[in-house]
């Protein structure tokens, strides 16, 4: 185990979010549409709307970057603020997987600390779980922040900062 922190991203009013893109149900058809910005805080800022026309129905904010040994650590920390709506955080061992590993968290209007246990995230692609087993890899590639409850809403999700514990 390591006694440090690695941060993964710490936003800022400075923060450099070229490798963040949003992606949405439109490469399927659908019509949501997911913006992502830094906010006049300085937190990094994921908005938009999820719509459920043309069977779509979600969004999402993806961060690629060069390969992030991760052996020593455990869990996921997020610093969010979100809307009362419930999210999905993925990671991926490989960017060039067609699954990720995934976990829920919830939201409640004000700024929170979610912790996510690295070995709980299981494998899904397109919605549905995979039987290959839960996150176990010693590095990650991508990060993603994903909204589809399966209903028409707006949505925004402040970040402020993601590390490994």
């Amino acid at each position: 185990m390591c006694d440090t922190n690695q941060i993964i991203f710490d936003f800022n009013s400075n923060s450099d979010i070229s490798n963040w893109t949003t992606v949405d149900d439109v490469v399927m058809g659908g019509r949501s549409h997911g913006n992502f910005k830094i906010n006049a805080a300085g937190h990094g800022q994921f908005y938009g709307r999820v719509s459920l026309e043309n069977n779509g129905g979600f969004s999402s904010l993806r961060h690629r970057f060069s390969s992030m040994e991760i052996k020593d650590f455990k869990e996921v920390v997020l610093r969010v603020k979100g809307d009362g709506k419930k999210y999905q955080f993925r990671v991926k061992d490989n960017r060039a997987n067609y699954h990720s590993f995934i976990t829920v968290f919830e939201t409640n209007g004000a700024w929170q600390t979610i912790n996510i246990k690295l070995s709980e995230m299981y494998p899904a692609f397109r919605g549905r779980a995979l039987s290959i087993g839960n996150f176990s890899s010693e590095s990650i590639e991508e990060l993603a922040f994903l909204i589809g409850n399966k209903k028409a809403e707006k949505f925004k999700l402040e970040i402020d900062t993601m590390y490994l514990k």
